[in-house]
């Protein structure tokens, strides 16, 4: 048996989206490792992500490895890249602006059809999101109450997109469409706006306001963070960044929260600037599931503000004793 990561793309027939359309085929990759015959877990990564966002040492390192707590050797991982993303179909496959603009809606139906239909999976033991992934694990939570025991929605927040996460996604957006460089999606080379306001959205939205601070206390240092980050290497695509981040505009998980019965456990970080605490969202719908709790990550200077929870060092503790102590509704 090899628990090395084994990545393959699986074809979907007769796919239809939310405006109706019907895709004759859709090609999706996912990545699994771990023992084929061991307790499925699904982890779903965040927007412009892939699978390779789980098989890092900050999240495989402490997760995946022996007596951890999704051991390899006893689980069965599941690491889709979403539509749009990675290896999956997305618009720079070759339909650029012809591809068709999907949403969250969507991204969670063939998630659904990708696992029953081409993996033959029923029935899991977890499912795990981070960001986009936890938006998509409270709608798969509330649409498929039986396929799962246990839900983590980390970095995502179960109410209705809107507010900064929205205005600054359309901010990024706006600024890409813009560039003349963009020409409605036709574009030979990517638009410079592409990688200045993603930058923009990263700062304005990811980080953490300590992390920052640290890293910037003052005038000469955050100019000197912010040419570094100007002058990195981008390699994303104008048409994949517009379809993914607008995506979100019919999230609404909000209808299905009464129908959850897995066990829920919602991990937010304290300095999240997408989802702030002070905005008092989760306690509502935590309320309305009869097994949930939310966890609260505190901020420190080791944490990264929206992208803390991709260090599985301040939730390892959390996922293991729920892991242990959940029961199995299947």
């Amino acid at each position: 048996m090899t628990l090395a990561p084994r990545t393959e793309r699986h074809t979907l027939r007769d796919v239809h989206l939310h405006d109706g359309t019907l895709l004759p085929t859709l090609a999706l990759a996912c990545t699994t490792l771990g023992a084929p015959d061991g307790e499925p877990v699904l982890l779903l990564h965040g927007s412009q992500g892939s699978a390779a966002s789980w098989l890092t040492p900050a999240w495989a390192g402490r997760m995946f490895g022996p007596g951890q707590p999704l051991d390899a050797a006893r689980h069965h991982l599941i690491l889709p890249d979403a539509l749009g993303s990675g290896r999956s179909a997305k618009p720079s496959d070759g339909l650029g602006p012809a591809f068709p603009a999907y949403t969250y809606g969507d991204m969670v139906a063939v998630l659904h059809r990708l696992l029953t239909e081409a993996l033959g999976i029923h029935h899991l033991r977890a499912v795990i999101g981070y960001s986009m992934g936890g938006m998509h694990t409270w709608l798969l939570a509330g649409q498929h109450p039986d396929w799962m025991d246990i839900a983590v929605p980390m970095a995502a927040s179960p109410v209705p997109m809107g507010g900064r996460n929205w205005l600054l996604r359309r901010m990024l957006c706006e600024s890409i469409r813009r560039d003349p460089a963009w020409q409605g999606g036709r574009y030979t080379t990517q638009p410079p706006a592409l990688a200045w306001a993603s930058t923009f959205f990263a700062l304005a939205s990811n980080g953490g306001e300590q992390a920052l601070r640290t890293q910037a206390p003052d005038v000469a240092a955050a100019d000197a963070l912010l040419d570094r980050r100007l002058a990195a290497p981008f390699t994303g695509d104008a048409n994949d960044h517009l379809w993914q981040w607008e995506a979100a505009r019919d999230y609404d998980p909000t209808p299905g929260l009464d129908r959850i019965r897995a066990r829920v456990l919602a991990i937010t970080s304290a300095d999240d600037e997408r989802n702030p605490p002070a905005l008092d969202l989760m306690a509502p719908a935590i309320a309305r599931i009869p097994h949930a709790r939310h966890l609260v990550v505190p901020p420190s200077a080791g944490t990264s503000g929206h992208g803390s929870l991709m260090d599985a060092r301040f939730c390892a503790e959390a996922l293991a004793a729920l892991l242990r102590e959940a029961p199995r509704l299947a």
